[in-house]
């Protein structure tokens, strides 16, 4: 059996379910009822805030999205990469479902369900932006939130860091050509000086600015303490952020959500699909292999879930906040929590038949 548990290592990720975090279902629809009503009460206003743009980046939300992003940075430790080969195979895993699997499988679940099975009952216009925002939501692995999913399915923290850690430095590369492939292969026009100056400024320089902040909390006398503390005080904001950020977004999509409320419920299916598949795939993958459960459950959990704050900036930036690309993003972080609850739910469940397989058999003889 590959990857013993146990590693000392210090967890500051926070890694705990907090009244907001165990809420966040909650909170993201009060923001979807608080924005429609604004954009339907306000809607000049909320329009006003959507033109102010540099090179199509909104000002507003960009730097809702620095707020959002940096404190859930902070928990990223890039030094963390090195320990890539204490778990390789489940790390392997955990890749090639988010590389090799994620984005491709929802871009076929999107030309399924809603250039197929749901067209006649969306607006034509909006399907392919429907499609795009799908694959961006699928090719950006979750870097935050993940540590919840983890330490809930008591997930060893050394491999959540260096799986987080390795996806980051990944992103940075491969996130924008697998978008710009497979919005190509989907027939959508691809602005490749948006795409790219959404990654530069979504990941690649909160990523730096996150880790100057994580090394200068680090040179304080208390060390970890010191950044714990940081982590917990900038955490309200970066959910605070982020539910300004989908309050402006309903906002903008008011009117089509009151005529069309539907369309949430059927951008819903091919994201639930994919969770399920993704998350499953790479736990029978780390069993076949005989990876230790502390790691194939984050690997799971971290396989199937999503960076819904790069999503959606990059969807905004790319298409609009009135486009359906940035609505099937929000609808991401809508269904997350309960989502990946359940994942956590069958993986901590199903440990004793998980331990059962062949694999582990040599080992539990010991």
């Amino acid at each position: 059996m590959t990857g013993r548990c146990g590693a000392d290592v210090k967890d500051i990720s926070g890694a705990e379910l907090g009244f907001f975090e165990r809420w966040l279902t909650l909170w993201v629809s009060i923001s979807i009822a608080a924005g429609v009503l604004l954009g339907q009460m306000f809607p000049s206003p909320i329009h006003a805030l959507g033109r102010m743009e540099i090179a199509r980046v909104n000002i507003p939300v960009g730097i809702l999205i620095w707020v959002m992003i940096i404190p859930m940075l902070l928990k990223i430790d890039l030094h963390a990469i090195h320990e890539v080969k204490r778990h390789w195979k489940g790390i392997g895993v955990t890749l090639f479902v988010n590389w090799a699997v994620k984005p491709f499988s929802m871009a076929v679940l999107g030309w399924i369900f809603i250039r197929y099975l749901f067209a006649p009952y969306l607006p034509p216009d909006q399907i392919d932006s429907y499609i795009a925002g799908l694959i961006i939501l699928a090719a950006a692995p979750c870097t935050a939130m993940v540590f919840v999913w983890s330490h809930l399915a008591k997930g060893e923290p050394l491999f959540t860091l260096s799986q987080v850690a390795l996806n980051d430095v990944i992103m940075v590369f491969a996130f924008a050509p697998i978008v710009g492939l497979l919005l190509g292969l989907s027939s959508i026009t691809v602005p490749w000086d948006t795409l790219l100056l959404s990654v530069a400024l979504y990941i690649v320089v909160p990523l730096i600015i996150a880790n100057l902040w994580r090394r200068s909390a680090l040179g304080h006398k208390h060390k970890y303490a010191h950044l714990t503390r940081i982590i917990k005080l900038s955490h309200p904001w970066s959910l605070g952020a982020l539910l300004a950020t989908l309050t402006l977004l309903f906002g903008f999509q008011a009117e089509s959500i009151i005529s069309q409320p539907a369309v949430i419920a059927m951008l819903a299916v091919p994201i639930l699909i994919q969770v399920y598949f993704n998350s499953g795939l790479a736990y029978l993958f780390n069993r076949r292999l005989g990876v230790a459960h502390c790691a194939a459950g984050p690997s799971a959990l971290i396989g199937a879930s999503n960076f819904f704050e790069l999503a959606v900036a990059t969807a905004i930036g790319l298409f609009g906040f009135e486009s359906g690309a940035a609505l099937a993003t929000v609808v991401g972080v809508l269904i997350e929590v309960p989502v990946m609850l359940s994942v956590v739910k069958i993986v901590n469940s199903s440990r004793r038949w998980y331990e059962s397989g062949p694999a582990f058999a040599p080992k539990l003889l010991e």
